[in-house]
This record gives structure tokens, C-alpha cells and sequence, in this order.
């Protein structure tokens, strides 16, 4: 499906790479201006190289786990836009591998802080830029592990069901506003972060890495892989003109996953 988001601002998190960039490179193609904020600054230096940047591509470094550094990003971007149309929480982090009597207290933390908390601070700072916009829409990533339990996972799975709580309040929230929340649950999505989950729990059962990737793709009806592109686009979706009578939903791009243990 082609969408025209000419005109449209698109604030991105975890932006540079991953399924940030995937989206951030189908809201370019269809001609939004996006503004990323990642905390590699590795990937935002390559951004700098890109042909759109400073036209329709504005890069940040920023770690979202530092309310001062997401502060400092929103005024960056207030220098540029006053208004947006959409917000898209992408950041994140897999947490920790192991039994949860094995876990120290610091990785929970850490895990819930760029999880939810960075979810919280970014939304925080965009509502009074998308009410200023008349309306929009914010498209929080959480995951399977959000509507199911997830064996050795345990921070992760509770801050991604946190994401699917807090999107459905914020959507009872900002709808008088024509501010859309929805939420996207990812499966599992080929690339780095699943191949450190897959290397992390292969490690932990001393099993092979290629056993532990089976048994993930066995988790879904469909048999398959999630790719990048496949959340990039349906995030576009979402923030699109298309969905203006969806909120409040917690969308599944999984292969239909069936259990996660």
C-alpha cells in the first residue's frame, strides 16, 4: 500500500539501525521528514552521510535511558518543528538471559528503564507537540513476549507487557485529542538484537545456536522469520491516514506465534 507522508514529522527512537531505520527509511520514501535519535553514534555519524540528512533527515545522538539527553534531543528538533504528526518508541534493549533466581536487581532495572521508562519520557515530551498538530498518532514497540510469557526472559517479557498497558491507557487518554496509540508486537524479527538473544540462550541450555533458532521459527504457525521491513511497514500503517479509526489496538507481525517456551 502507497502512502504520501509529504509534509508529515516522524520523531523515531533507536532510529539508526534495526527496525528503527527500517521504518525510518519507508516514512522517507514516502516523503516525511524524520527525525532519529539512537545512542550508537557509530550509526548516526553513517546517517550524517546520507543524501537526505539536514533536508529530510535529521540524526541525533542521544541515550534514551538519560531524560537529559531525550530533553536535549526534543529541543533540537523544536528548532526545526513546532508540530508532529507521529511518534514511534522503537527503542529498546533484550535484557537478560537466566532464570529469574539467577537475575541481579541492576539488569531488571536497566531493562524496565529503556523499556518503559524511555516509552514514558518520549511521549511525555511529544504529546504537547502532536496536540499542537491537531491530532496524530504514537506507535509503541512492544513484542510477543508482551502477550505471553517468555521462559528465561523474565525482565523483558514484563516491560514489554508494561509497553501494551501503557499504550492502551495513553490511547483512553489523548483520543479527545485525535491522538492515536497503538502498539506493535514483533515476533522473531531476523537481525542483530535476536542473534545476541539466540547466542545469550543457546550459551545458557548449552545447546547449539541453530537448535535455539529452529525451536524460535517452530514457534509460529507460519514457520518464518519476522524481517525489519515487515515492522517498518506496518508502523507506516499505523501513523498513516489509513488507520484513522484505530487506536488502542496491540497489533501482532509475528507468523502468528503459538507459544514462547
Amino acid at each position: 500500500m502507497s502512502y504520501n507522508f509529504k509534509n508529515k514529522k516522524i520523531i523515531i527512537s533507536a532510529g539508526a539501525s534495526g527496525i528503527g531505520w527500517a521504518t525510518a527509511k519507508e516514512c522517507l520514501e514516502k516523503g516525511a521528514k524524520v527525525f532519529v535519535c539512537d545512542v550508537d553514534k557509530k550509526s548516526i555519524n553513517k546517517l550524517k552521510k546520507n543524501p537526505l540528512n539536514n533536508k529530510r533527515l535529521f540524526s541525533f545522538h542521544c541515550d534514551a535511558s538519560n531524560e537529559s539527553d531525550v530533553i536535549n534531543f526534543f529541543k533540537e528538533i523544536k528548532k526545526k518543528t513546532q508540530k508532529i504528526d507521529a511518534l514511534i518508541n522503537n527503542v529498546g534493549v533484550a535484557g537478560p538471559t537466566g532464570t529469574m533466581d539467577k537475575l541481579k536487581t541492576k539488569d531488571w532495572e536497566q531493562t524496565l528503564k529503556i523499556n518503559v521508562i524511555s516509552h514514558f519520557i518520549f511521549s511525555k515530551l511529544a504529546i504537547p507537540m502532536l496536540k499542537k498538530n491537531k491530532g496524530g498518532s504514537v506507535v509503541n514497540l512492544s513484542s510477543t513476549a508482551g502477550i505471553f510469557g517468555f521462559p528465561l526472559r523474565s525482565p523483558y517479557s514484563a516491560s514489554k507487557w508494561a509497553v501494551v498497558g501503557m499504550t492502551k491507557t495513553l490511547a483512553m487518554e489523548l483520543g479527545k485529542f485525535k491522538i492515536r496509540v497503538n502498539a506493535i508486537c514483533p515476533g522473531t524479527v531476523k537481525g542483530d538484537r535476536m542473534g545476541r538473544v539466540i547466542r545469550d540462550k543457546a550459551k545458557f541450555l548449552k545447546i547449539s545456536k541453530k537448535a535455539v533458532e529452529s525451536e524460535f521459527v517452530s514457534m509460529t504457525s507460519l514457520n518464518t522469520w519476522v524481517y525489519e521491513k515487515d515492522i517498518g511497514k506496518m508502523c507506516c500503517y499505523l501513523i498513516s491516514d489509513e488507520s484513522s479509526r484505530i487506536s488502542g489496538q496491540v497489533v501482532g507481525v509475528d507468523g502468528n506465534t503459538l507459544r514462547m517456551h
